[in-house]
């Protein structure tokens, strides 16, 4: 019997060295039940409190929204939904989006065979550097988090391509070309929903000469973009333990791809409730910048991950936002005597200085840039 089996309550330093290697690298050594190093607070497991409700049983559908719609001569009442479920969901479903097929299944595809890949060989990329162009490694912030996540995963910065592609794993040996395809997809996707995202807040019009809508756009354009490949394995005791804990998303937007176990789940009106994969579509969530841009406009939502007791989950999630080395605040055309400014400016820096010194609660950092 391993030495996890036989000890998987325990919380000694060879078992904490043991956790460091990944929840797949547990699996694989036939772990038995949830370590203790897994198992959240009662009022924090994912069926306490108010429990756990599907969109289906609380007939409650996450917005659609027709990415078609956007170029065509509707575009006025796609915009104006756009509005709305940024408004009212902070999430939504993209369909008709314009990203090949093939693109899309060779990203999940090389995503669930990276994980298949010899330890020793996922290992080669394990690193405790937020700022690491490549990243593997597991929970959220292997380093502080008190309760470890069900969860490893690939972080790929994207940006700028050239320079980071030599860092990105060698194996499985398609995963460079796959992950370049679907990055600069999902880049043009992001865009075109900025676009139109900037149009719902007024800043941009549809009278607004191309010129001046390139110039409100630029910004965007050589923009940070970050491939989160997220592995959620199958859980022996899934009412112990999230695969994600609560968090909202610190970027501008994020365009997420998911296969089709069920995971993720929102908050909504103080419930959570389950987002059902919708095939061929893309969920689309606020992320903090957007919120701080916007003057509070549209909020970043409050989202986690639930396990299953039988299925391995995967998830490709593309995160954007404004270049690396650029402040976040406001927008000034949202702000006047009867709106100030809600945020202090912010910038990469001082989230990645944040995420390396403290563990992550919630929207903990949004909360601190807020101006009282």
């Amino acid at each position: 019997m391993s030495l996890v089996v036989e000890s998987d309550r325990g919380n000694d330093s060879t078992e904490r060295e043991l956790f460091q290697k990944g929840v797949k690298h547990l699996c694989e050594k036939g772990i038995k039940g949830v370590p203790r190093k897994y198992i959240l607070p009662v009022p924090d497991q994912p069926n306490s409190g108010k429990g756990t409700f599907s969109a289906r049983n609380l007939r409650l559908n996450l917005p659609v929204i027709d990415f078609e719609e956007l170029h065509g001569p509707s575009r006025s009442l796609a915009v104006n939904s756009l509005r709305k479920a940024c408004e009212e969901f902070g999430f939504f479903h993209l369909v008709n989006h314009d990203m090949p097929r093939d693109i899309v299944h060779n990203m999940m595809d090389v995503s669930k065979r990276f994980f298949e890949l010899p330890f020793e060989e996922r290992s080669k990329y394990m690193s405790t550097d937020f700022r690491s162009p490549v990243r593997y490694g597991t929970s959220f912030n292997q380093t502080s988090d008190e309760v470890f996540c069900w969860r490893d995963f690939l972080k790929l910065s994207c940006h700028p391509l050239s320079e980071v592609l030599p860092f990105w794993p060698s194996s499985p040996m398609d995963l460079r070309q796959a992950v370049v395809n679907y990055s600069t997809n999902t880049k043009s996707q992001y865009l075109m929903l900025t676009e139109a995202i900037l149009e719902s807040l007024g800043l941009v019009g549809t009278t607004t000469n191309e010129n001046e809508k390139a110039e409100d756009l630029r910004e965007f354009e050589d923009g940070s973009q970050l491939i989160v490949v997220n592995c959620y394995p199958a859980c022996p005791e899934p009412d112990l333990t999230l695969g994600i804990t609560p968090h909202s998303d610190y970027g501008f937007l994020t365009l997420l791809l998911q296969d089709e176990v069920e995971g993720l789940q929102i908050q909504h009106e103080g419930r959570w409730v389950t987002v059902e994969p919708l095939p061929d579509s893309l969920v689309v969530n606020v992320g903090d910048h957007l919120e701080i841009f916007s003057n509070g406009r549209y909020k970043s939502v409050l989202h986690r991950v639930v396990v299953n007791p039988t299925k391995t989950r995967i998830s490709v999630a593309s995160l954007h936002s404004l270049p690396f080395n650029r402040m976040v605040r406001p927008s000034p055309k949202l702000i006047d005597e009867t709106n100030p400014s809600c945020y202090k400016d912010t910038d990469f820096a001082a989230f990645l200085d944040y995420l390396s010194s403290s563990e992550p609660k919630k929207k903990s950092f949004l909360e601190s840039r807020k101006l009282t």
